[in-house]
C-alpha cells in the first residue's frame, strides 16, 4: 500500500514539476530571458529541484522535457542563433541538423543527473544535517546551471563554430573567447542565482514532503 503510494506521489510531483517547466517555457519572459543573441534561462531551477526531490532518473526526464521545449521555442521564436538548438530551422546558409538536437537535449538531461549525485555527494561530506542540507542544495544548483551552461556553450564551439561565429560576426580564431564570456558574464550569474533559489525552494520543498 505505501509503495503505491509512494509512486503515486512521484507522478504526481514528476507531471507538477513537467507543468511548470512547460509553463516557463512558453510564458513570455517567465523562464527566457531574452538577449538578442541568446535566450538566458532559470528553468533548470525545476529540473535541479524535481531531480534533488525524486531522483536522477526523473531528473533525467525533467531535463529531457527543458530540452524539447527549448528546441519548439528555437524554431518558432527564433533569434540569430537559432539553428544551434534547433534542426527545423535556418539562417541563410546556416541550418540546424542533428547536432542541434544533441546540444539541446543531451546538457539538459544531465543536468538533472548531475545535481542529484552533487546533492548526494555534499550531503554525505556535510556532517551538520541542518548546514549540510542547505550546503548540498546549493551546490546542486550551482553544479546543475554550470553542467547546461559549460555543455551547450562548448558544443557550440565544437558542432557549429565557424556558422556559429559568422552568426555573431566575429572572427573564427577569437570564438572561443567569446564562448567563454558567455559562460563569465552569462553562465557564473545563473549558477549562482540557481544556487540561492535551489538551496531556498529546495529547502522548504524537503521540510513539506517529510511531512
Amino acid at each position: 500500500m505505501k509503495e503505491g503510494l509512494q509512486k503515486t506521489r512521484e507522478l504526481v510531483l514528476t507531471a507538477m514539476f513537467t507543468a511548470i517547466i512547460i509553463a516557463m517555457a512558453f510564458v513570455p519572459y517567465l523562464g527566457y530571458i531574452p538577449l538578442g543573441f541568446m535566450n538566458a534561462t532559470i528553468i533548470h531551477i525545476p529540473v535541479i529541484i524535481g531531480a534533488i526531490v525524486l531522483g536522477p532518473k526523473r531528473g533525467a526526464f525533467l531535463g529531457g522535457v527543458f530540452g524539447i521545449t527549448s528546441m519548439i521555442n528555437n524554431t518558432f521564436n527564433p533569434n540569430i542563433t537559432s539553428f544551434v538548438f534547433s534542426p527545423f530551422y535556418s539562417m541563410g546558409d546556416m541550418h540546424g541538423n542533428i547536432w542541434s538536437i544533441v546540444i539541446c537535449l543531451v546538457p539538459r538531461i544531465l543536468v538533472g543527473v548531475v545535481a542529484y549525485y552533487v546533492y548526494r555527494l555534499v550531503s554525505r561530506l556535510v556532517k551538520s544535517k541542518k548546514s549540510g542540507n542547505v550546503a548540498a542544495l546549493a551546490c546542486a544548483g550551482v553544479a546543475g546551471a554550470l553542467m547546461n551552461t559549460l555543455l551547450v556553450m562548448n558544443g557550440i564551439y565544437f558542432l557549429f563554430g565557424q556558422n556559429y561565429a559568422s552568426a555573431r560576426g566575429i572572427a573564427i580564431d577569437v570564438l572561443y573567447k567569446f564562448i567563454l564570456g558567455v559562460i563569465g558574464t552569462q553562465g557564473i550569474p545563473e549558477a549562482i542565482v540557481a544556487g540561492v533559489l535551489v538551496a531556498a525552494i529546495g529547502k522548504v520543498l524537503i521540510k513539506v514532503m517529510k511531512r
